[in-house]
């Protein structure tokens, strides 16, 4: 089994390093592919020289957003199993096995991290982003039948054919309810398991805003409509 790592950036030179050492860490056969969605703060140039063996760095000459990013990523892989690690230090590569596990037992094609299950240390802030994901989380479940907890969540991980079999098109964070609703329509095997969360707040660096909130009710209700 090898693991294909992708990891979209964007202005991330505070953290990129250090992400690296910690996916680096886990001891799984694995490969990592970076995609620089033209990072303007110097990331870029941090990557040249983080970058050769295990890992594999990608550029978008423009902005394109994380779920562009994501599908670069994708079309690159060599893996068997994807995940999807953002750069940022909210998601700890520690939580990898428990995050495997299902898919190397034969139960799932499709694991979701969850922030809401338990069982993880957890950041306790930002309570209008935490009802914003419930809401949405909620909605998504409600037109997929789904029960998640923690759609919008971005540690996902997924078997590589399931990852080529999607039409995928959104290019910001629209991409998990599309992934979400497209996943669902397949029929896919979805499992959850408790991850920890280190959230950051906008002084941090982190990126999603309310304008995504609300275009999630969008993407929510077409993708459980149509492909």
């Amino acid at each position: 089994m090898k693991l294909s790592v992708v990891m979209p950036v964007y202005n991330e030179s505070g953290t990129i390093e250090e992400i690296l050492r910690r996916v680096r860490a886990v001891d799984v056969p694995k490969e990592i592919l970076v995609v620089d969605d033209a990072s303007t703060d110097g990331t870029g140039q941090r990557l040249e020289s983080l970058g050769g063996g295990d890992v594999r760095v990608f550029r978008h000459p423009a902005n394109r957003g994380k779920g562009a990013a994501i599908r670069t990523a994708i079309e690159n892989a060599t893996g068997d199993i994807i995940l999807i690690q953002d750069a940022d230090l909210e998601y700890d590569p520690a939580d990898y096995p428990r995050l495997l596990q299902p898919i190397l037992d034969g139960r799932a094609d499709v694991v979701f991290g969850s922030r809401f299950l338990g069982g993880g240390e957890h950041r306790v802030h930002l309570y209008w982003h935490y009802v914003g994901n419930r809401t949405l989380t909620t909605l998504s479940n409600m037109l997929t039948n789904l029960n998640l907890t923690d759609m919008e969540s971005g540690f996902k991980v997924f078997r590589a054919e399931v990852g080529r079999s999607l039409r995928l098109r959104e290019n910001r964070f629209g991409f998990e309810p599309e992934f979400t609703a497209k996943v669902a329509r397949r029929r896919y095997r979805v499992y959850e398991v408790p991850i920890s969360y280190s959230g950051r707040d906008y002084s941090e660096g982190k990126k999603i805003t309310w304008v995504d909130g609300f275009l999630a009710l969008w993407q929510i209700f077409r993708y459980s409509l149509t492909d």
